[in-house]
């Protein structure tokens, strides 16, 4: 084949064609990378020889309704090395150990070591405030200072459970630490430098400071005062009757928000790895469930005034037992009530009159209501580990299970959810949803970065029926089983529970819950508490609800009550008192302003037998403990403070 000169040309050309748009092509992979790539490479480039130093977030602190801090994390500076940046180790470890002491073979022994990044421990942590600034005006190639903390608990054990424990790197382990865990941590920062392959610093670079962000303060609906009060009794009730637990819930009715929780057996949350798992990670007032008793008895009137199947005027005889499927179903008191009102029944805590009110229901119109009242499903709370109890499926519950249920055996509960069913009675009919955390709070500014209001779940009664359920167990404290709960002036309605606890398949004669649950005041309630205490050993009294379970509401009650603001009423149900049972009360008479010799006659003259006590030295009576009005014991002491001029104070 003959090649000519204008094949020779176009193949030259073809070549130099083909050179040319690789050439282009190459020119534009350039120009892409050189130019309009150009930050994307730069940022990986930077990716790579940058090298960062984490700096952990101060984590946010658990406030109480009022701004207390009941845990919070005291930080403070740490010493972190970069070992590749250290020139001269050995002048490095002298300087800081003239800082912080210690052993300066350990300290060279640590920034020595092959790695990025190393903590100076232990002498390096949690610096106070002159080494932290010694260590700063150094300026040591390779050493940094960072910022670490500690949970901190003002208050000791208070609401332990519910506030919950962190883990070595700070994080929730269990109760609102665990629950707000996203808000509490935090956002960590780091300090970044550039670095050669062998890790040291590039010299004329700038170290960058990304801040952390500190995380969000949790503002929970637990009032610290009320919370204490619940911790109070709870702790008479363990020294007096050896309990294995106590549980404690007071709550605001109108709103569902929670105002204490409190639990025993409790623990240390800043020492919690020395407690038993279940102590740390369990918390009673939502996660035990048991046979709540006659407090329950509260949900079947409920039902029974809102059907219409029964008023409270009318009559039930009592012969001591009610007759179920063949089975005779005794009443506590021997020989029965005989005849009384179901008015008397509700005060009595008669069981025979509540199998006959289940009986009138039904089965689907009793456990329609107990399941409107939130029992069998969990409350929502925002905790972790809430139970929802145990019900009868409708298909076992046959005339037994029907007049068991009735008076609160078969079931099972929390102490939330029944808490939450009686602050229904206590508001006027209306399941609220219980509520923990009230907002969370911005740590440096104080303001709100998110509020929660109250939440209602549905009508449960009406309001006229809510009523009615209040004056009865308004006249259960004045007049029933209830009445060591019974606080002159505060108008406390409530009731007792007894329930017997399975062992091994049957009802123990020795383990039971005693509990009690109460409102105040019955003519518009502003607090519902609740105690239930597991297997309590008194010596000498006996195992009722009425008896150890009712004083502890009552205590707590009258004591929130007054601390709220809540005046004494001279209204509600007079006290019937059971002589040698009930202690009697006396009104303390006024004595300040008075000589000790007339303060002694006037006392005589009051008819109140009270113990005198004098406090100091002078002829005047210039103040007295309890104050003039307020109703004590009789035998009570008053303390009458002396001084050299007569007293203004009641």
């Amino acid at each position: 084949m003959r090649i000519t000169q204008t094949k020779i040309r176009r193949r030259i050309f073809l070549v130099l064609l083909a050179f040319a748009c690789a050439a282009s092509i190459l020119v534009g992979r350039l120009v892409h990378i050189q130019v309009l790539a150009a930050g994307d490479y730069m940022a990986k480039a930077g990716d790579l020889i940058r090298r960062d130093i984490p700096l952990p977030a101060v984590r946010g602190a658990i406030l109480d309704a009022h701004g207390n801090a009941l845990v919070y994390t005291a930080s403070a500076a740490t010493i972190i090395a970069v070992p590749r940046q250290i020139k001269n180790k050995a002048r490095t470890a002298e300087l800081l150990w003239k800082v912080i002491g210690g052993s300066r073979e350990g300290i060279l022994k640590l920034i020595s070591k092959r790695t990025l990044m190393v903590y100076i421990r232990p002498r390096g942590r949690r610096l106070d405030a002159a080494k932290t600034q010694a260590i700063r005006s150094l300026k040591l190639p390779g050493i940094y200072l960072t910022e670490e903390g500690k949970r901190t608990y003002p208050y000791g054990n208070m609401a332990a459970q519910v506030l919950g424990v962190t883990g070595g790197e700070g994080q929730g382990l269990s109760g609102v630490e665990l629950a707000f865990n996203t808000q509490l941590k935090g956002k960590r920062g780091a300090l970044q430098f550039v670095s050669n392959a062998r890790g040291e610093e590039i010299p004329g670079t700038n170290d960058e400071y990304v801040a952390p962000t500190p995380g969000l303060n949790v503002e929970l609906t637990i009032d610290r005062q009320i919370q204490q009060f619940a911790e109070r009794e709870i702790q008479n009730v363990v020294a007096k009757y050896k309990p294995d637990r106590v549980t404690m819930i007071v709550a605001d009715p109108q709103t569902g928000q929670i105002l204490a929780m409190a639990n025993y057996p409790t623990f240390n949350p800043a020492d919690w790895r020395q407690a038993p798992q279940e102590t740390y990670n369990r918390n009673l007032a939502i996660w035990q469930t048991f046979e709540p008793g006659s407090t329950f008895k509260i949900v079947t009137l409920a039902a029974a005034l809102q059907e219409h199947t029964v008023t409270l005027s009318n009559r039930f005889y009592d012969p001591g037992y009610y007759e179920v499927a063949g089975h005779k179903m005794r009443c506590w008191k021997a020989g029965g009530h005989g005849s009384q009102s179901y008015l008397n029944v509700v005060e009595n805590s008669c069981n025979p009159g509540f199998i006959q009110l289940g009986e009138r229901l039904g089965k689907n119109r009793l456990f329609q209501y107990i399941r409107a009242f939130g029992f069998g499903s969990k409350t929502g709370i925002t905790l972790p580990g809430e139970s929802k109890g145990i019900l009868f499926s409708p298909q076992r519950v046959g005339p037994l299970e029907l007049a068991t249920t009735s008076f609160g055996q078969g079931v099972s509960v929390t102490p939330l959810q029944q808490v939450m069913a009686v602050g229904a009675i206590a508001n006027g009919g209306i399941l609220m949803k219980p509520q923990i955390v009230k907002a969370y709070v911005n740590p440096g500014t104080g303001k709100v970065v998110q509020a929660f209001a109250p939440t209602q779940v549905r009508r449960v009664i009406s309001p006229e029926v809510a009523a009615q359920v209040r004056g009865a167990l308004e006249s259960v404290v004045a007049q029933g089983t209830g009445g060591n709960a019974f606080r002159e002036g505060y108008r406390i309605g409530g009731k007792t529970g007894t329930a017997q606890v399975v062992v091994n398949g049957h009802y123990s004669g020795a383990h039971y819950i005693v509990s009690f649950i109460g409102m105040a005041p019955t003519n518009n309630p502003k607090l519902v508490a609740y105690v239930a205490i597991d297997y309590p050993k008194p010596k000498g009294t006996p195992v009722f609800g009425g008896v150890i379970a009712a004083p502890v509401v009552g205590n707590v009650l009258a004591d929130s009550l007054q601390y709220l603001g809540v005046k004494p009423s001279v209204q509600g149900i007079a006290k019937k008192y059971r002589y040698g049972i009930d202690p009697i009360l006396t009104t303390v008479p006024n004595l300040s302003g008075r000589s000790y010799q007339e303060a002694t006659r006037a006392a005589i003259q009051s008819g109140a037998i009270l113990r005198l006590v004098v406090v100091g030295q002078g002829p005047y009576v210039v103040a007295q403990a309890p104050a003039a009005g307020a109703k004590v014991e009789q035998g009570s002491v008053v303390r009458l403070h002396l001084g050299p001029v007569p007293g203004t104070f009641g």
